[in-house]
């Protein structure tokens, strides 16, 4: 297939929050862009119409599981073949878990560690392969959290996996550097999706440092700064968009009080 001209962009689970405004700010500056999606119909509905009707840009579309690793590399291919070429690969689709220790279920854990870990590698392989064979000097890009770097309670497995997403891609970072290629985590601290209410995102900003909780654009503009030409010296890293988020400890706690001020007794 003959390569496009335009930039190209694979984003998973663009069709809400930090995704969508990772494809949004991706489509602003000339992507043509693939994702793939669990479930909201609606979302990616959305999503075309402001790539196409805003920006011009073309929007590759796939209904699946990323739990299933077999779909992962199929679903990497075929955005592959449909976009002619890939320059820019966002792993933002991921799932939330959150257990404590002794009630975990190890059915529902495996699946959650294949969306979380094992889909952005296998992601990152048919990318890299792809870039690699065709002499692409791209960008692989990471969206962990903050909470890979800051404990909190119940949240072994969600945090555990994305410090190791952050600790693999390290090791990628060095095999594919002396080809150009480049890999970077972008860790969100809290971010407002279509989920939460204005009250509790007023009300959390105010623990902020910056004094707001972030937008999906935000990690939009810092995904697009990473991937530019701006950032060709630098690979390897973990980019915090957070507002100062986890400098003090937990200022998300639940707790009002100055006595468990970062964090708070659990049961």
């Amino acid at each position: 297939m003959k390569h496009n001209v335009r930039k190209t962009a694979i984003v998973t689970g663009a069709s809400s929050g930090i995704g969508k405004g990772i494809a949004i700010v991706l489509a602003r500056e000339g992507y043509d862009l693939s994702t793939v999606y669990r479930s909201n119909d609606d979302g990616i509905h959305d999503l075309r119409k402001i790539i196409l009707d805003q920006y011009g840009c073309r929007l590759h579309a796939v209904k699946g599981d990323l739990a299933e690793p077999c779909f992962v590399e199929r679903y990497a291919r075929e955005a592959i073949e449909v976009l002619g070429k890939v320059d820019l690969l966002v792993n933002n689709a991921g799932a939330g878990y959150a257990a404590k220790l002794i009630e975990m279920k190890s059915e529902d854990m495996l699946p959650f560690i294949n969306v979380d870990f094992v889909a952005p590698i296998l992601m990152m392989k048919t990318v890299g392969r792809h870039m690699l064979e065709n002499g692409i000097k791209g960008s692989l890009i990471n969206i962990t959290s903050t909470r890979a770097e800051r404990a909190y309670p119940h949240d072994s497995l969600y945090g555990g996996m994305k410090a190791a997403l952050q600790r693999a891609s390290q090791s990628i970072a060095i095999e594919l550097a002396m080809n150009g290629i480049r890999v970077n985590n972008v860790a969100p601290g809290a971010t407002e999706i279509e989920r939460g209410s204005d009250e509790f995102y007023d009300k959390l900003g105010q623990k902020i440092p910056l004094r707001r909780v972030g937008k999906p654009k935000d990690i939009g503009e810092a995904v697009n700064w990473l991937a530019s030409d701006a950032a060709s010296y630098i690979t390897g890293v973990i980019l915090k968009i957070d507002g100062g988020l986890i400098l003090p400890g937990m200022p998300e706690t639940e707790d009002e009080t100055t006595k468990y001020y970062g964090w708070r007794p659990v049961n």
